[in-house]
């Protein structure tokens, strides 16, 4: 292979890259396998593993696999649709869609209010909400880096809920919110932290989608201020919009937009 790269002046890495992709597409390699080894690739195709270290780099910045820190590559799965609404649940999503949900609280504690987290819940800056951190994940993989900010002292009790089970919805509820809706959301790309890299497996040069949340009781009360990161390899927002098919008449008897009056 190397021979024949260099008389048609095609660069190895990209003919490593281009025949791994096309074994990911016709099925050879199928979502969630582990690709062979840097040192198997290295051998296969007769070269050093800088050179398949390029290749892996390349497919991994075009989504097409993932790699894990002392794990190894993996062809990526298939992407996830994250509907936007006024009651949007994480594991409902995740069920909806034919996978397993998980949920694991990685940090539990009351701290002060930034001032955004108070504007944000209508509170002073610098008064106590109960921070949480959770990592979502669908058939054991990594979606979403949480930080829930639930305000104090309503939530004082959600702390002991969280320890029985990593639910945001069945700590609400134990303390007398039994059900919330979304109220706005605001997403942005960026690139990870290293922290966020970690916890969703994946490179630091691929971007996350973060999102601002904020969620209110059925009083219109808010509840829930969440930062959050997605991985975008992973996850697709949906936003779906209900349109009636025959739109109504106006006060004034006028035709409705895009007909013809009579």
């Amino acid at each position: 292979m190397a021979e024949a790269g260099k008389a048609a002046g095609i660069v190895l890495w990209r003919q490593i890259a281009a025949a791994l992709e096309a074994a990911i597409l016709s099925g050879e390699h199928a979502p969630e396998d582990r690709l062979p080894s840097e040192g198997v690739l290295a051998a296969r195709f007769g070269v050093n593993r800088h050179t398949v270290r390029r290749a892996l780099e390349s497919l991994a910045r075009r989504g097409l696999i993932r790699t894990e820190q002392g794990r190894g590559s993996f062809v990526a799965g298939e992407v996830m649709d994250y509907p936007l609404h006024g009651r949007t649940r994480l594991f409902e999503t995740i069920r909806a869609q034919r996978r397993e949900p998980d949920s694991r609280i990685l940090r539990v504690g009351a701290m002060p209010a930034a001032p955004a987290v108070a504007s944000a819940l209508g509170i002073g800056r610098g008064q106590p909400v109960l921070r949480v951190e959770r990592l979502g994940l669908a058939d054991g993989r990594p979606l979403v880096v949480g930080t829930h900010h639930l305000p104090l002292p309503r939530f004082a009790r959600a702390d002991i809920a969280l320890r029985a089970a990593p639910s945001i919805t069945a700590a609400m509820a134990a303390c007398g919110v039994p059900d919330y809706r979304r109220a706005s959301t605001r997403i942005a790309a960026r690139l990870p932290t290293g922290e966020e890299a970690a916890r969703l497996r994946q490179p630091r040069a691929r971007p996350v989608l973060a999102s601002e949340a904020l969620n209110l009781d059925m009083e219109g009360r808010p509840v829930d201020f969440t930062l959050a990161c997605y991985a975008a390899g992973r996850v697709q927002v949906l936003v779906e919009e209900t349109v009636p098919l025959v739109a109504p008449e106006t006060a004034k008897g006028e035709a409705p937009f895009g007909t013809s009056p009579s």
